[in-house]
């Protein structure tokens, strides 16, 4: 299982929200590039990194520091927040992106989604499937809307999708545990599907348990932030696989 830590963005820093909500807000590193030079110092070679402005926005925002980061650093990104328009995506891959998550995309304009995962192909393109009673949300999780989360990702590996970053809203930066029964009951229903966990990570032990569910890979935040899990046990637990 990948170890994915998260760098999210807003006004240039690295934040934290509880449940998506833009109030929360709470300042962990004023230089994200620092933040990720420390990652890849502990052995980790992933970086899932979220522009919070381009998500409030509509439109890619901290490409900059997507650039300094793919520059300065060899981590691979995944880059997500605000991607709707051509242009959006070529800037982030032309910055450094080594794959794009579409969340919103996907649900409000599956035409020019799909055309991505057509010319870009399976690897580059992510599927966000963010989801709050099991209903996709959309809009920095701003709002609800009517898309049932497992046909929506059911609908997505029709058209070739293999990766899917999944979040459930209500436990995501609350540090009370990721949602394992979600996460299998997904694992079971969408067949072959490359999940990535993301959300409520407390604890290292957390870890194995995903890995053992069958995720391709986790997210984790705010227990990196808050000395919950240790960069050093991260990095022993890389060693291990």
């Amino acid at each position: 299982m990948r170890i994915i830590p998260a760098i999210d963005i807003i006004d240039g820093k690295c934040v934290r929200l509880s449940k998506g909500d833009y109030d929360t807000k709470i300042i962990y590193n004023e230089n994200p590039l620092e933040v990720a030079k420390s990652f890849e110092a502990h052995g980790i070679e992933y970086l899932h990194l979220v522009d919070l402005d381009g998500a409030k926005s509509s439109k890619i925002v901290n490409y900059k520091i997507l650039e300094q980061i793919a520059t300065q650093t060899s981590l691979q990104i995944d880059f997500g927040g605000g991607l709707k328009s051509d242009e959006d995506l070529k800037i982030a891959f032309e910055s450094g992106a080594s794959q794009i998550t579409g969340g919103s995309i996907a649900v409000k304009n599956r035409a020019i989604f799909e055309k991505w995962i057509s010319k870009y192909g399976s690897e580059k393109i992510i599927l966000g499937a963010d989801a709050k009673d099991e209903k996709i949300a959309v809009s920095g999780w701003l709002e609800d809307s009517d898309e049932d989360l497992i046909p929506f990702i059911q609908t997505y590996q029709t058209k070739g999708i293999q990766y899917v970053i999944c979040t459930d809203i209500a436990k995501d930066g609350m540090l009370e545990g990721p949602s394992f029964d979600l996460y299998d009951k997904i694992l079971k229903e969408a067949h072959g599907i490359k999940l990535i966990a993301s959300g409520g990570i407390s604890t290292f032990d957390e870890l194995p348990k995903l890995a053992e569910l069958g995720c391709e890979g986790t997210i984790i935040g705010k227990a990196i932030y808050e000395g919950r899990i240790s960069l050093k046990q991260l990095e022993n637990f890389i060693i291990r696989k």
